[in-house]
């Protein structure tokens, strides 16, 4: 489980430093053949992360229920990311994987609420939603940088 954390947390190192020097337009920005932002990627990951790994065991989460509701799979952007808010957004990138790493290492995640993935992959217990979860990131870090190249 540790080599995962690592990966997300490298995977999250790298959408940090792909937001450098880009500003609150380009993260709203929705370039032509695109459905979504920049903005909306970066919250969709963590409010992803935080459903798999903590909605899904029962533990509180770091993100708010109006993030969630926002960015949760089967949404878009709906509202403009004001700077505030893409300062929290990059926040929990950089801490929940730290969070993670400790509330494992504690032996928070005793249980876990079985969940079949529209990926087709079945999540048992906290290592896949780990795993998986690096999966779904990756996927969504090419999606920014493909955002970042068409903005």
């Amino acid at each position: 489980m540790e080599r995962e954390i690592a990966h997300l947390k490298q995977i999250r190192k790298n959408i940090l430093h792909a937001l450098e020097g880009l500003t609150p337009e380009q993260w709203n920005k929705i370039p032509e053949g695109f459905n979504n932002n920049i903005a909306w990627n970066v919250a969709h990951t963590v409010v992803t992360q935080q459903l798999l790994q903590y909605g899904l065991t029962g533990l509180p989460m770091i993100t708010d229920a109006e993030t969630i509701a926002a960015f949760r799979k089967g949404t878009s952007p709906s509202f403009d990311v004001t700077e505030e808010q893409m300062d929290r957004y990059k926040k929990w990138l950089e801490e929940s994987p730290v969070i993670l790493e400790v509330d494992y290492k504690a032996g928070k995640f005793s249980s876990f609420k079985e969940y079949p993935t529209s990926f087709g992959l079945t999540l048992r217990e906290i290592g896949d939603a780990v795993s998986f979860n690096n999966i779904h990131e990756g996927l969504h870090y090419g999606y920014i940088l493909a955002l970042k190249h068409a903005i």
